[in-house]
């Protein structure tokens, strides 16, 4: 009998988590006689999600979970729920519903009966998100999927199934800064993508601001693409080239006409353009310099705090 771990990232989910338990279960009990293991990520929630994880592991021999000492952030989630799960297959959902548990069977279906590695959802649409959000995350894609070898799918969600091939691939990569869309894409393998609409979250709040989103996109880009440093080199080489080329025009035209160069207002507009692109090309080399030091520190991506 196959085994199906379903690994689940909380974070501050006490409302929605009994509505999505309730609905997996339907699911799972659709499923049969596939074999079910619930594995929750309690990534140190402040509200009652571990005290309700307790509960649901006491009664339902199925259910699993782990929680950190503090909170690491979803990717340590995801990453401590695949090293923990123990099936033949291993799914990833948020609890929030907006993963629906109704796709496991399709997804199911497509890794064991039509020759798959992997099974994974994207929304075909954005509603109920700010139209600020979904501009700039299709521009994301766009970006990241030009300049790196990751093959991130445009509104591609967390939300996939795999076979355990394709999980200790992804755990191979032992790498700290992680971003598991490029992860998931870089591994490759033969993957279905399903797609759905998109569905409101059943209950609580979003943790993702836009501030968040657009850092997370910045982790994404400087993890899987050295495109900006390049950009960074060329940009520095232009304007060393455009600078010889003033200084030229700027000493011919003071030989012949006698007419030296403007004004402190004109030299103060150079001074601060050179400035803002000096600041720039050294904000991305600090990136990646930040990236580096964090990888070489070691330090685990997660702590655990309590188990059951």
């Amino acid at each position: 009998m196959a085994k199906l771990s379903i690994v689940v990232p909380c974070y501050n989910e006490e409302a929605a988590l009994p509505l999505f338990y309730q609905e997996v279960c339907r699911v799972a009990g659709e499923m049969a006689p596939v074999e079910f293991e619930f594995l929750f990520v309690d990534d140190g929630s402040r509200d009652g999600t571990l005290p309700l994880l307790r509960q649901l592991a006491a009664r339902d021999a199925r259910v699993r979970f782990l929680s950190f000492s503090r909170n690491f952030g979803k990717e340590a989630g995801m990453l401590a729920g695949l090293q923990h799960a123990k099936g033949d297959f291993v799914a990833l959902m948020d609890a929030d519903l907006q993963d629906p548990p109704a796709l496991l069977p399709e997804l199911y279906r497509a890794v064991t009966e039509e020759g798959y590695d992997c099974a994974a959802t994207c929304r075909t649409t954005r509603q109920g998100e700010p139209p600020i959000r979904s501009f700039f995350a299709k521009l994301f894609y766009k970006i990241i999927n030009r300049i790196s070898d990751a093959d991130i799918v445009d509104g591609a969600r967390d939300y996939r199934l795999m076979r355990r091939s394709v999980v200790d691939a992804i755990l191979s990569l032992g790498e700290y800064n992680r971003f598991s869309k490029g992860i998931f894409g870089w591994v490759g393998f033969r993957t279905k993508w399903v797609p759905y609409e998109n569905v409101e979250r059943a209950a609580g709040e979003t943790k993702w601001s836009f501030w968040k989103l657009l850092l997370y996109s910045l982790e994404g880009i400087v993890a899987f693409s050295t495109a900006p440093l390049a950009i960074a080199s060329v940009l520095g080489a232009l304007l060393c080239f455009g600078s010889a080329v003033a200084i030229v025009v700027v000493v011919c035209k003071t030989l012949l006409f006698g007419d030296p160069v403007g004004g402190w207002p004109s030299m103060m507009c150079v001074l601060l353009f050179f400035s803002g692109v000096q600041l720039f090309c050294t904000g991305i080399l600090g990136q990646y310099l930040a990236k580096t030091y964090l990888e070489t520190k070691r330090r685990p991506v997660y702590l655990v705090r309590e188990t059951g």
